[in-house]
């Protein structure tokens, strides 16, 4: 059984508000980790987030992150992890919004190699998860190949294939600056069939986050979500390893 070897809620001084009450119900671990962020114009992107969500803007400027990672050790609380079931690539398209004071990410679409996965978190968690046939090849300890075709029948077709690798060493990102900004969000948000929206509070350590290169040979990501990527290079930062824990979704008044 995976259990983390130190308590995941005890290092909490880099949050922007205090630990959510009750206990967290599922844990993850996310590998191998890239961040590829472009900054798009505020006006393409408002129509396409429900209106009760605001944008959260840096330097007056709206972004889109695509994050292909694996995603391993998924388990409810006190029950282990299990082969085959707890473990598959995933890949996010993502923007950044803010209610009610707390910063947080609204997805376009979650991708993943599970069937069992997409249709758990599209039930319980009110996300738009979409099948994908996906592979993940590490093919040197320093660098990662990464392949996705979404195969989800109800969604457009999306594509994306990078090899990427990380560039220099680990720093925690600081606060005021640009990558603070996109990685440091400790929840998401959701809407649902009623418009309804919903928090859902994350906990982890400060993102272990280095710089990144990155050869995007087929991307159609954000296509897919309506949206047209500006014609330079993303901003890049990789993370090894990142062990997660996740509270329930709470419907929250707008």
């Amino acid at each position: 059984m995976f259990e983390f070897t130190e308590d995941p809620t005890a290092e909490v001084a880099h949050r922007p508000w205090p630990l959510p009450g009750g206990p967290w119900i599922m844990a993850q671990r996310w590998n191998n980790l890239l961040f590829a962020h472009w900054p798009v114009k505020t006006e393409s992107i408002r129509p396409l987030v429900p209106r009760s969500l605001m944008l959260d803007l840096h330097d007056n400027t709206a972004w889109v992150t695509i994050t292909p990672f694996y995603l391993s050790h998924l388990r409810p609380r006190g029950i282990p992890a299990f082969p085959g079931v707890s473990e598959f690539p995933e890949l996010n398209v993502r923007t950044y919004v803010n209610v009610g004071g707390k910063p947080g990410v609204y997805f376009f679409s979650l991708d993943a190699g599970s069937a069992l996965a997409v249709e758990g978190a599209r039930a319980l968690f009110h996300l738009p998860y979409f099948r994908a046939d996906m592979s993940v090849k590490t093919v040197t300890h320093e660098a990662i190949e990464y392949r996705s075709n979404r195969t989800h029948s109800s969604a457009p077709p999306a594509t994306f294939s990078a090899a990427y690798h990380a560039t220099g060493a680990v720093k925690p990102p600081a606060p005021g600056t640009v990558d603070h900004f996109l990685s440091e969000r400790y929840c998401l948000y959701a809407i649902d069939s009623r418009q309804s929206v919903y928090r859902c509070e994350i906990h982890h350590r400060p993102w272990p986050l280095q710089p990144a290169e990155a050869e995007i040979a087929d991307n159609t990501m954000a296509q897919a979500a309506g949206i047209t990527l500006p014609e330079q290079s993303p901003h890049l930062t990789f993370a090894r390893q990142l062990d997660v824990v996740v509270w329930p979704p709470t419907r929250i008044t707008t």
